[in-house]
């Protein structure tokens, strides 16, 4: 057996009150890596493990175990392998070190092979994954189910132009994709979101939806998009196609944005149509409150946009009849968040912003 890891680490390792054992955990397990004794490694990430499980292979010999409030760390060892886990509620980060890149692989297989938990599937539920950079493990996807309704059911929501072009673009399918961006626009409080998320469902057969919870840094940093766009072969590899959801992106793709945005909107469009695009199945939404004449026109040129829907109120006529009554509404009619809120009782100042039921809610 190679030396203990502390032995093998190659730098001096300060230790003060601001560090906790799992961040001890973390520098001994780079210790055979960084000389070269174990040189090849494999990671995985395991959103939700199976309960019971320690994410143990067989032959294991742990060598230190470490919990905080929110975190836990083991180290273990095999022949020819170093092995850490990190575990946060019920999701884990596995990595192992080895003599050889097979082994390395072998190893982690064991231990992530049927490890993942999914959740029973719900009729009204949809799996949306998040991507968004994580200080302790940089770009990161993760999964949740999403309630969301039928498009029949949401249908009413929407003014009956956009609800005509609406129709198009549930129905589609892979063989009536003819541009790769998305684009929703209009005031706000129409409900893009919640289209988008009533799309997700009536895609999911085909079609993997993810959100990035920080779309102002990935087309600033190149290493997330390419993670993004290159890295996550997740669905994409078995012909599956995934749209990737950049909400209240205005500065990236108004009129002025080649300007202030630096490469940010070149990248966005290469991601579309461009070089960084070909061979991958993605698709692009994005949503914007800005109005159609103030977006750049490389983004609303005639072949790039799959759709382009302009999501306005709902006329007077078309708000009485969904609200059933014509009190609080003014000439112009009125928009879906203001709807609920008179629904509700509640100011159209006030709306509330979180789900409160499987059609309402993330009406943006």
């Amino acid at each position: 057996m190679s030396a203990d890891p502390e032995a093998a680490l190659p730098i001096r390792l300060n230790v003060d009150d601001s560090d906790s054992p799992s961040d001890v955990v973390d520098a001994l397990f780079l210790g055979r890596f960084a000389t070269g004794e174990q040189p090849y490694s494999h990671s995985s990430s395991i959103d939700r493990v199976k309960k019971g499980l320690d994410l143990l292979p067989s032959g294991a010999t742990v060598l230190r175990a470490a919990r905080d409030d929110d975190r836990s760390a083991t180290l273990a060892e095999g022949d020819g392998w170093t092995l850490l886990i990190s575990r946060w509620n019920r999701g884990a980060d596995v990595t192992v070190t080895a003599i050889t890149e097979d082994l390395a692989s072998t190893v982690l297989k064991e231990v992530t092979e049927g490890a993942q938990d999914e959740p029973e599937p719900q009729p009204e539920n949809v799996s949306m994954g998040f991507w968004y950079v994580s200080p302790r493990r940089g770009p990161h996807r993760t999964t949740r189910q999403i309630s969301a309704g039928t498009w029949d059911e949401v249908r009413a929501n929407y003014t009956a132009p956009v609800a005509e072009a609406m129709d198009g673009l549930m129905k589609l399918t892979p063989d009536d994709i003819s541009g790769r961006l998305l684009l929703l626009h209009g005031p706000p409080g129409t409900g893009k979101t919640s289209a988008l998320r009533t799309l997700a469902r009536s895609w999911r057969d085909w079609c993997q939806v993810d959100c990035v919870l920080d779309p102002e840094r990935l087309f600033n940093d190149v290493g997330y998009l390419m993670d993004i766009a290159i890295g996550e072969d997740d669905g994409t590899a078995k012909g599956r196609w995934r749209l990737l959801l950049l909400e209240d992106c205005d500065e990236l793709i108004r009129g002025e944005a080649k300007r202030t945005a630096g490469q940010a909107l070149s990248r966005l469009l290469n991601l579309t149509d461009g070089l960084l695009g070909q061979g991958r199945n993605v698709l692009v939404a994005v949503t914007t409150n800005e109005d159609l004449e103030r977006l750049h026109p490389a983004v609303v040129r005639p072949g790039r946009c799959l759709a382009r829907i302009e999501v306005g109120s709902l006329t007077r006529r078309e708000s009485v009849a969904w609200l059933g009554t014509d009190e609080g509404i003014g000439r112009e009619g009125a928009t879906l968040a203001e709807l609920y809120a008179l629904r509700r009782g509640t100011s159209p100042q006030a709306v509330p912003s979180q789900n409160q039921g499987t059609n309402e809610g993330l009406y943006l």
